[in-house]
């Protein structure tokens, strides 16, 4: 599967906006009114790969294809008629294949960008050349996931790193993504393993692999719209959690040779459950805020076959060292972890990750 790399190359289109589809009709009017609008001056491409819709989504794309090409945005349209959909990351990679812009604009048949969104991310994928670079986004219908989308729009650049084990997914939400033919070529073809494979959290973790960036823009260039459908509500937290404790043991833990769990509750716990033999034993302690946590002294791991059964400490926070893993929601604490974090001096450097 090479994505047209050779044609991508001389074909002198600057962007392919990425369209994976499926069943999407009713949205799709606002979503393409959104890509004509785009303010962005150099030359675009709309990619669209239908996933066997059996509504009229296929018929809603050819009604616009003469404004769109009046507009001097050129279109390909492809997709397969199989009895079942296959899947996101088959739709997106296929999408990519056909197109041929130097750089890809992905984008969701249910979301509407901002007139300015190609532009400015364009010209920070220039700046960002090994990045995924995303943007703020405004959620609809209003209210709509509130947590999930203040955590969206509010990390810092220090956090869209130190946040990549979170239970929210990638740092910056794929409807937002923008980087290279170029650096998707580096880091390969989306999972195709299509219904509750969470093929945008495998790339991500891919692109960090391989040493590429994150960079969220300060403007809010997508209104990202929540309804029952969506394909995120179909992965099982189970593996989202399987995923990032893999990840998290492959890229920290593997080089940490001690470590202190924030969290002596329900999460902290099963976090330590979750990892390795190995790591288990680079526990040293869990540190907590709640006297009656710290009370009890120990935890004892009951449920593994190892004999003794390990016992590991709690501590008050303020007698645990670093490095940590931080096992808490960080916006339900009312601050008070923040204020933590800063009193121990760990904001400095990058002696903590959260896992939450």
């Amino acid at each position: 599967m090479d994505g047209g790399g050779e044609s991508a190359a001389s074909s002198g289109i600057d962007v392919s906006v990425i369209l994976p589809m499926y069943n999407a009709s009713c949205w799709l009017d606002d979503c393409l009114q959104s890509v004509l609008e785009q303010d962005f001056q150099g030359s675009m491409e709309l990619s669209v790969f239908d996933d066997a819709s059996t509504d009229d989504s296929r018929a809603v794309i050819g009604s616009w294809t003469e404004r769109l090409q009046e507009r001097g945005i050129a279109m390909v349209i492809s997709g397969h008629n199989s009895d079942q959909p296959k899947g996101a990351g088959y739709a997106k990679n296929r999408a990519v294949i056909q197109s041929r812009g130097r750089f890809l604009c992905f984008q969701d048949a249910d979301d509407v960008m901002m007139p300015q969104r190609v532009r400015l991310q364009f010209e920070a994928s220039l700046r960002n050349p090994d990045c995924i670079v995303g943007c703020r986004v405004r959620r609809i219908p209003e209210g709509s996931t509130e947590r999930y989308t203040r955590w969206i729009n509010s990390l810092s650049q220090e956090q869209l790193l130190t946040q990549v084990y979170t239970s929210h997914g990638p740092t910056v939400i794929m409807p937002t993504w923008f980087f290279s033919r170029r650096w998707f070529h580096k880091v390969g073809i989306f999972d195709e393993g299509g219904k509750g494979v969470p093929e945008d959290l495998l790339f991500f973790y891919q692109n960090l692999r391989l040493g590429g960036g994150v960079v969220r823009l300060e403007e809010c260039l997508l209104v990202y719209r929540y309804h029952e459908l969506a394909a995120s509500h179909f992965v099982l937290e189970e593996t989202m959690w399987n995923l990032r404790v893999e990840f998290l043991q492959e890229r920290v833990l593997s080089q940490w040779d001690s470590f202190t769990i924030w969290n002596a509750g329900k999460q902290g716990r099963k976090l330590y459950r979750s990892l390795s033999p190995v790591n288990r034993k680079k526990v040293k302690a869990f540190c907590d805020v709640d006297e009656n946590k710290i009370k009890k002294g120990f935890y004892t791991y009951e449920e593994t076959e190892e004999r003794p059964k390990p016992r590991v400490p709690i501590l008050h926070f303020r007698e645990a060292s670093p490095p940590f893993l931080v096992c808490v929601k960080l916006d339900m604490t009312g601050g008070g972890l923040e204020e933590n974090l800063l009193s121990l001096k760990l904001k400095e450097g990058l002696d903590y990750y959260h896992f939450n």
